[in-house]
């Protein structure tokens, strides 16, 4: 006995095809039916009606769907759609969150911030403020001021330390007292732990010139004058 199906309309493929749904048997799970949603047009309530009442109308009457099947299929649609409305909503918050980047980053370009590194931009007829990092209690800590052709011209003892930031000012002269030129100085600060020579991280002022904008939610990324660049969580401190 064969069976004709009269009722005409669309045919499972087609409507497969119109959603962007690959085929897949009725068993798939959550994860298959999450996939497959993902092509040029969502799966959303109308298509899953066509699909359902396309089912039926395809379906072997000697052997026909059981209803465990439809319902299973019911719930891993129901599913589907909640996941597509939420990444609608993520993608909401994540357009809310670049918008509030930029208006931070605005307000950031051309103001002073104090942030890990070894160099700085200095202006030798000003004082400049720093900080190193000192991991435990030191009996010598010192700072030495370095210029661009790599010559010392100022170290700066401190003497013994706590554990902590230990803050530092160099007046812009050299070792015999005479003020040097404004540029890119370097700053190394060493102790010595346990019978050992280290290096320490040092905290230094810098400008901001420019700031760059993640466009996929990264972090925000300060540029800084004459310096390169250092992610926004590492600043110590925003200053004017």
């Amino acid at each position: 006995m064969s069976v004709t199906n009269t009722t005409g309309g669309l045919s499972l493929n087609e409507i497969l095809a119109n959603s962007s749904v690959k085929t897949t048997t009725t068993t798939d799970g959550l994860g298959a039916a999450t996939s497959a949603a993902t092509g040029k047009k969502e799966l959303g309530k109308d298509a899953f009606l066509q699909l359902l009442v396309t089912q039926l109308k395809n379906q072997n009457p000697l052997e026909p769907q059981d209803n465990g099947e439809f319902v299973a299929q019911l719930a891993q649609f129901s599913s589907l759609e909640g996941i597509t409305t939420l990444n609608q909503t993520v993608s909401g918050i994540a357009g809310n969150y670049n918008s509030s980047q930029a208006l931070q980053a605005s307000s950031l370009v051309g103001r002073s911030v104090i942030a890990p590194g070894d160099k700085a931009v200095v202006d030798t007829s000003k004082s400049l403020n720093g900080t190193v990092v000192v991991p435990s209690a030191v009996s010598s800590l010192t700072v030495k001021v370095v210029d661009k052709d790599g010559k010392t011209v100022r170290t700066i003892d401190l003497g013994s330390q706590k554990a902590g930031n230990s803050a530092f000012i160099w007046d812009g002269k050299n070792d015999a007292g005479a003020t040097v030129e404004a540029g890119t100085y370097t700053f190394a600060a060493s102790t010595t732990i346990d019978g050992q020579a280290t290096s320490l991280i040092t905290n230094l002022p810098a400008t901001v010139s420019s700031v760059t904008i993640s466009q996929t939610g990264g972090e925000l990324m300060l540029n800084l004058a004459g310096l390169g660049s250092i992610a926004l969580s590492k600043v110590q401190t925003i200053g004017m």
